[in-house]
């Protein structure tokens, strides 16, 4: 009975939180870890006060200032990640991945794609890919 417990346990550890409708990694309700996705459009990404937090799509959004969170309230889907926030390149090979390198972005034509890692970062030349496998993707998150 432990053995399947533990089993159950670590599958669900392997599963990314599909929280409302964008990825909160694998712990939590908070988008990008916790980064101020107001920051990445001033060009200087930074993480955000759990004080400073605003709720939009069932998601915590935390802000490194009340400034960027008013911002933020103003026009959410200009500043909130595309792809649900899950890994742009991920999403390119049809892959979910809930783990972010928060200070791993590019932001192209006013938007902001969030990337794990950066061996491949051909984001701009993957997204036609992205854009193609995108809702299918999430609808694959648990």
């Amino acid at each position: 009975m432990r053995t399947i417990i533990l089993a159950a346990s670590l599958v669900a550890l392997a599963i990314p939180a599909a929280a409302g409708e964008y990825n909160t990694g694998y712990f939590g309700n908070v988008a990008i870890e916790g980064y101020d996705t107001v920051s990445y459009f001033d060009g200087d990404p930074m993480p955000g006060d759990p004080d400073i937090t605003y709720e939009w799509k069932g998601v915590e959004w935390r802000f490194a200032s009340a400034a960027n969170r008013d911002k933020f309230i103003a026009d959410p889907a200009a500043y909130a990640p595309q792809f649900g926030g899950l890994c742009t390149e991920g999403v390119a090979f049809n892959e979910i991945s809930a783990n972010l390198m928060p200070e791993t972005y590019e932001i192209i034509d006013g938007k902001l794609y969030l990337n794990y890692g950066t061996y491949w970062l051909d984001l701009k030349g993957n997204l036609p890919k992205s854009e193609a496998n995108w809702p299918r993707t999430w609808e694959g998150c648990p």
